[in-house]
């Protein structure tokens, strides 16, 4: 616990992790937004901070888990103009708004069931949560901080960071912004282009809106995760999670929200992952690289060799640090795929190495070099290399060119259960096949076992020529014969 270490968007460096309550860890992370299928890129953040979550139970802490399921307010663009999202596939589909978001949702918990993500504590919707968004927005305003233009609310930048600091997050400094932003100026109805909406009035062709002080309306986008997170975490708390792309102005917005209502900065460590790319390419509907996972896991799609099973993402996934970019291909895919292979054929090695009475190989010290991995900002692709070079041991261990004492197998066996399995979050998929597969080659190899006993040479050689032609290599040890399927 005192030597977890993690980088800090906030002050861009790493830092020792302490957490406000300790035990007690409270960690928000921004969800999906309901409108279309779970793709690729929803995968990695739900991937990292599913890592997280187990790393730091693992660790003793305590921890409530938030992710929100964004269902309103979410406009095109991510601005404050143009359409709802999900009100806009509603529209194209022709069903009630609250169906797209049902049907998404239960689509996307689905996909992180199969990513072996564990759920989190909490999982509020902003639909759900309109009152504290309405309480939140009168509490800005009656700190100064917004101001009303026909209805709609908006959140004045330009005094906030008079005050405090708008930009601290994402480097943005508010010049910057507003050279960015004059040319817009007209067409809006805000003070600054910079400013954004708290709530919006709703035009009469809009779906979603709720009664407010100020307007028939509706939710910005942002509102919500101050709300939602103030409500369920406290005014200040340990972690907000989510992707680069929302530090700037999601994140930026929620730090501006939260502390001009509860004059207290909000989190006291931003953590962010990086970005999935295509074959070196932004994923885009437009370059016809948009992979969903669904479309991963069954094949379906033109641009992929083959399906892929969910722990083979996951797998890909954690072996490039959380905050390092991400590039996705077949043969990345096909590679992560051969590697967690090689680990599960490892793990199960264990199993079959004749204890010595000595060791040449120190466990302790490796159980310490994993902690030190994850310690060090969660760097699983250290973790997972220092988990290759104790497989590497260990199968010279099987061929008796090392040495283990059973005390130190039974110690593996922990250390790659908890490491693999319960923090990493990888297993083994359950095939009732592969274990009457099992079965069988237990008697062929029984079968040839009493052939060479008798010196029936010839059909203990048929035996393994045949299977060999099955890509079924047998190999004749002193402990009796193995094989294993040649890929």
């Amino acid at each position: 616990m005192e030597k977890l270490v993690v980088y800090n968007t906030l002050g861009r460096k790493k830092e020792l992790f302490k957490p406000v309550n300790s035990p007690s860890v409270g960690m928000y992370v921004c969800g999906p937004t309901v409108y279309g299928d779970a793709h690729i890129g929803h995968a990695r953040p739900a991937v990292t901070f599913d890592l997280i979550f187990r790393y730091l139970k693992h660790l003793g802490y305590k921890v409530r888990y938030v992710r929100n399921i964004t269902d309103v307010g979410h406009l095109e663009g991510g601005a404050d103009t143009g359409e709802d999202k999900i009100a806009k596939k509603a529209r194209l589909e022709q069903l009630e708004p609250m169906e797209i978001a049902q049907y998404y949702s239960y689509r996307f918990r689905i996909n992180m069931d199969q990513l072996n993500t564990l759920p989190p504590s909490i999982e509020p919707l902003a639909s759900g949560h309109i009152i504290e968004q309405i309480e939140l927005v009168k509490k800005i305003f009656d700190a100064g901080f917004a101001y009303i233009v026909n209805g709609s609310v908006y959140f004045d930048v330009e005094k906030y960071n008079k005050v405090y600091h708008y930009g601290k997050l994402s480097g943005r400094n508010l010049d910057e912004l507003r050279a960015n932003t004059r040319t817009l100026q007209m067409q809006s109805e805000k003070k600054h282009n910079f400013d954004f909406a708290l709530w919006k009035k709703a035009q009469p062709e809009h779906i979603m809106h709720w009664t407010s002080p100020w307007s028939e309306g509706f939710p910005g986008w942002h509102i919500e995760c101050s709300a939602m997170s103030t409500k369920y975490l406290g005014k200040f708390f340990d972690i907000h999670g989510g992707g680069i792309d929302l530090i700037f102005p999601h994140h930026e917005c929620e730090i501006a929200q939260s502390q001009s209502a509860n004059k207290i900065e909000p989190v006291k460590y931003w953590i962010h992952n990086n970005m999935i790319t295509i074959n070196g390419q932004k994923m885009s509907k437009s370059l016809n690289n948009f992979i969903t996972l669904n479309d991963l896991f069954s094949g379906k799609n033109e641009s992929l060799d083959k399906a892929y099973n969910p722990m083979t993402v996951r797998f890909f996934i954690l072996q490039a640090h959380y905050r390092s970019p991400l590039d996705f291909s077949n043969q990345a895919l096909q590679a992560a795929e051969k590697g967690i292979e090689k680990l599960f054929k490892g793990i199960d090695t264990l199993q079959k190495i004749t204890p010595s009475a000595i060791s040449d190989f120190d466990v302790k010290i490796f159980k310490q070099k994993c902690y030190d991995a994850l310690n060090d900002d969660f760097n699983s692709p250290i973790l997972i290399a220092t988990l290759f070079d104790g497989i590497k041991f260990i199968n010279s261990a099987k061929q008796g060119k090392g040495k283990l004492t059973g005390e130190d197998i039974c110690l593996l066996k922990e250390i790659y259960n908890g490491f693999v399995f319960d923090i990493l979050g990888l297993k083994k998929e359950e095939n009732k096949n592969n274990e009457k597969f099992d079965d069988v080659m237990k008697i062929i190899l029984e079968l040839r076992d009493n052939a060479r006993k008798n010196k029936d040479w010839s059909t203990s050689d048929k035996i393994r020529d045949q299977l060999l032609k099955l890509n079924i290599d047998i190999k004749d040890t002193k402990q009796g014969a193995t094989w294993e399927l040649e890929k």
